[in-house]
């Protein structure tokens, strides 16, 4: 595979259409922490830790692999939007054996409207951190780019960035789950948003 094909998720998208596996798991893994942050986001409102984020990946995956003739878009975003319609389905099968409820059609939209709206933050995040945008997030899914400069942060900032800003808790909140003072919470996001910035400036 060429260095331009590998950097291109449309190329990729290009040959799994023909039937290319490595392509296909090649881009699948480009949003393997993006998934895996809109997963555990859920989870922690629903599931208070009952399941794991990567396992819930991983039954996403195999859910695209399974369908992906069926799907018809040919950009990142409608492929990032149809891969967060495949975790809420099975982010809904999960909470249906949690409930011992039938399928709800509503749960399901619920879900993925709960999606949508943490992939929208994640992508006002990454313009808030940016003192201008880069070329990379004018030609990628911004939230994407959010969720992997996220995952390259100490854990105490990546977990505050998203208490605050993707679970919304508000600062005194935040510190009574991250065991710590709400002053001290307080700094740790300005510093925490310090690095997401200089992260994106080397990434960009």
């Amino acid at each position: 595979m060429t260095a331009d094909c590998s950097a291109n998720p449309e190329k990729l998208l290009q040959r799994a259409r023909t039937g290319s596996g490595p392509a296909l798991g090649e881009l699948l893994e480009r949003y393997h922490g993006y998934l895996t942050l809109l997963a555990r986001v859920q989870i922690g409102r629903r599931l208070q830790g009952k399941v794991d984020a990567m396992d819930l990946v991983q039954e996403t995956f195999l859910g695209v692999h399974q369908h992906f003739a069926l799907f018809r878009g040919n950009t990142e975003a409608e492929f990032v939007t149809w891969l967060r319609r495949i975790l809420a389905s099975k982010l809904a099968d999960v909470l249906r054996r949690y409930c011992g409820t039938r399928r709800d059609v509503r749960l399901e939209r619920k879900l993925t409207d709960e999606l949508d709206q943490s992939s929208r933050v994640l992508g006002q995040v990454l313009m808030a951190a940016q003192s201008s945008p880069s070329q990379q997030a004018a030609r990628r899914e911004q939230s994407v780019i959010l969720a992997d400069a996220l995952a390259h942060l100490p854990e105490d900032y990546r977990e505050v960035l998203i208490l605050h800003h993707l679970e919304e808790l508000n600062f005194p909140e935040v510190a009574r789950r991250m065991g710590r003072s709400v002053d001290s919470v307080k700094n740790l996001w300005i510093r925490a948003l310090a690095r997401l910035r200089r992260r994106l400036v080397r990434a960009s």
